[in-house]
């Protein structure tokens, strides 16, 4: 049955032209943006739930983690050029309103724009400009069809929502000329907006006003990293903590995957093995030489075997500079902390 639609127009909670970092990150916390929607559902590439929520509720991440800020500061560099870039493509007519808006009646949904645009028919719809790198741009297809990568997706659906547009523009550039963009088109689906909303206050009530944080459901590489920024570097000092029965299965599967992967390794070093023995009898005729040409069957096959020179300290040499050079060796060389997991059986001792 088709969701019946209530025209409504959004409030503004905020002027953001003149507005600081800080105070801009304050008003986000009132609520859900629409880079929070992949978040919300478990689904986004680059952050947890869980993070999500510590965010909302103020919570001080113990770890700042800036390994992306490059990224981030690109794509803000950049957010005018492209847009200029969609309006030379398109012929539209763009514009910003430089404000946050919030939905009038699920007042927990907000929107930040990049920019709005003037169609031909007089109304209007939303830009979301994005930029990536030539490699990432195959996640805006699927095979050879054109989609929108879910995130953003879910980012533009959670904005048509808070606005009452109807439609999405998205331009990603991907490159250095303007040729070496991604322009996709999205129309409004009431249906699909309304399980958003449903997901997004549950997020919303039941996790962030209860103070309840939501469960982990990401890949483990996410979750990791939000552990660590969270509780920060290990302390020895901790003591041992009891899991309880509930996490007997998870122990017990991790370890029958251990074993698959034990068995999986032994032979893809098998392989690995043979394949060093081959190419030592390829190289062994090339002696010397970089390339090397061979034909066979219905082909013609080139090999390389070029140099590869990486800048590196020995650790004989990384000791003569602590030794001769404490100063310069305190400044330049720093100790990066991980921590390696394992789970083995306590062998129970004899009476």
């Amino acid at each position: 049955m088709p969701v019946a639609r209530s025209p409504c127009s959004p409030l503004v909670i905020a002027e953001t032209a003149e507005l600081t970092r800080e105070e801009w990150l304050n008003y986000r916390r009132q609520g859900i943006g629409g880079s929070d929607a992949a978040a919300v559902l478990g689904v986004s590439p680059f952050t947890t739930a869980r993070d999500l929520y510590y965010d909302k509720r103020g919570i001080v991440s113990a770890i700042e983690d800036d390994s992306n800020w490059v990224q981030l500061e690109v794509g803000h560099l950049l957010e005018d050029l492209v847009a200029r870039i969609f309006a030379k493509k398109t012929g539209y007519r763009i514009y910003q309103i430089k404000k946050m808006f919030q939905h009038p009646v699920h007042t927990f949904m907000l929107a930040d724009l990049d920019y709005f645009v003037e169609l031909p028919d007089g109304t209007t719809a939303i830009l979301e400009i994005k930029t990536t790198n030539y490699n990432a741009r195959e996640k805006w297809w699927d095979g050879k069809e054109e989609i929108v990568p879910l995130n953003y997706v879910l980012q533009g659906r959670h904005y048509m929502c808070v606005m009452d547009i109807d439609q999405i523009f998205y331009c990603c550039l991907y490159g250095n000329n303007e040729d070496e963009v991604i322009i996709r088109h999205m129309e409004r689906d009431l249906e699909y907006e309304s399980e958003l909303i449903a997901l997004e206050e549950d997020f919303w009530v039941n996790h962030v006003l209860a103070e309840v944080p939501p469960p982990y459901t990401e890949d483990g590489e996410l979750i990791v990293r939000s552990v660590r920024r969270h509780f920060g570097y290990a302390d020895r000092s901790a003591p041992e903590v009891h899991l309880e029965t509930g996490f007997s299965g998870a122990i017990a599967r991790y370890l029958e995957l251990q074993e698959e992967k034990r068995v999986l390794d032994t032979q893809a070093t098998q392989l690995k093995n043979e394949m060093e023995r081959i190419k030592g009898f390829i190289i062994a005729e090339m002696g010397a030489s970089c390339t090397a040409t061979c034909s066979f069957g219905k082909g013609s096959y080139y090999v390389a075997y070029n140099p590869v020179l990486k800048p590196g300290i020995s650790k004989n040499n990384l000791a003569r500079l602590r030794a001769q050079n404490p100063d310069i060796y305190k400044e330049y060389v720093t100790a990066n902390e991980s921590r390696r997991f394992s789970i083995s059986q306590v062998k129970e001792e004899a009476a």
